[in-house]
């Protein structure tokens, strides 16, 4: 019996070029474990090449994996692989784009759709759609690059009004806490604004809590088949958790899993959680993030992260190995899911055209 081709897309022309790297090898490492599938790295350069790698899967992290490839066409992917797992954070992969042509191609893969993937990676729309389902969050403002361009001081007046310090600014398309400051002032304000609109034309000004941060991760063919993983507390190692916290900071900050929470709040998460899944139509994995204000105990809904990180630091896998899942196992069940989404999807479009 042949084994499935899995084919595992890394890169990209995204701001979490490095961070795709380190996921990406991770889930090629684990999936070789299993001995099920044929895999077949794949790598897309800054430019936005593809290229099928042939080199050791240690220059894959180091940013050395183009030493040995070859062009790939992305067009005759579906000669190449039977199935895809992207593993593509942020913009041109996180975000509904390489779902999109997947979908065109008729190749089943991992994870959310086109339409739950772009609602989740816009943080702006996600948070219109958790206001319209009710779910707690934290006060926001959407703030767009041509509109600060032409009136900075109304907006500028109009946020330090509307919401109280500290901020967090972020760009609204992109993860691994790129771009995002954190602004405790009203001097540090536009400066903010200006570092995220580097990354993206829409930017979320967020109002802070003094909080714990926790995320859970769920998995499942469709929303009403979720599972839900162990919650974990983010202890960060800087005064928040940005990017060198997550990723530079040598195991300084601490996951703690399971996190200490009352019965209570495990089953509010996992409530929000549920309906925050269900809202976008989210189907395969994700893991969703959350914060507990320390005063009130009050907790909101932070983000969804479609394509969650998958290195060694990374919460998801570490969510599932306290539900005995081990990281292997995770990848097993997440091609499985991404098969019963496209199969479901067949037998109606089948239907159609009778």
């Amino acid at each position: 019996m042949n084994k499935t081709r899995l084919g595992v897309i890394f890169g990209s022309r995204s701001g979490e070029y490095e961070i795709s790297l380190m996921s990406g090898a991770a889930v090629i490492a684990a999936a070789e474990e299993t001995g099920d599938y044929e895999v077949v790295p794949i790598g897309i350069t800054r430019q936005g090449e593809w290229k099928r790698v042939h080199g050791s899967l240690s220059t894959i992290p180091e940013d050395r994996w183009e030493e040995q490839t070859t062009d790939l066409n992305p067009g005759s992917l579906k000669e190449w692989v039977d199935f895809v797992f992207p593993v593509l954070h942020g913009p041109f992969g996180e975000d509904g784009t390489i779902q999109g042509m997947l979908e065109m191609m008729d190749i089943p893969y991992a994870g959310c759709g086109v339409l739950a993937s772009s609602l989740a990676m816009d943080k702006g729309v996600a948070k219109e759609i958790f206001r319209v389902q009710g779910l707690p969050q934290t006060e926001y403002r959407l703030v767009t690059e041509e509109a600060f361009q032409h009136h900075k001081d109304e907006i500028l007046k109009a946020l330090m009004s509307q919401l109280v310090l500290p901020y967090f600014v972020k760009p609204a398309n992109m993860g691994s806490s790129v771009g995002i400051s954190k602004v405790k002032q009203w001097d540090q304000l536009e400066e903010a604004l200006l570092e995220a609109f580097r990354f993206d034309r829409r930017v979320l000004v967020e109002e802070g809590v003094h909080c714990r941060e926790v995320e859970i991760s769920v998995m499942g063919a469709s929303p009403e088949e979720l599972l839900l993983s162990s919650i974990g507390e983010i202890l960060p190692a800087e005064e928040f958790y940005d990017y060198r916290a997550k990723y530079q900071a040598e195991g300084a900050s601490k996951l703690v899993i399971p996190a200490e929470l009352t019965s209570g709040q495990v089953e509010e998460i996992e409530e929000i959680a549920r309906k925050a899944f269900t809202a976008i139509d989210g189907s395969g994995f994700a893991r969703i993030d959350f914060f507990i204000q320390r005063e009130t105990g009050n907790i909101y809904i932070n983000e969804i992260n479609t394509i969650p990180g998958f290195t060694k630091y990374s919460m998801m896998p570490l969510l599932w190995g306290d539900k005995g899942v081990t990281f292997p196992e995770l990848i097993q069940r997440i091609v499985g899911y991404g098969y019963e989404r496209y199969y479901a999807k067949n037998r109606r479009q089948t239907n159609l055209c009778r």
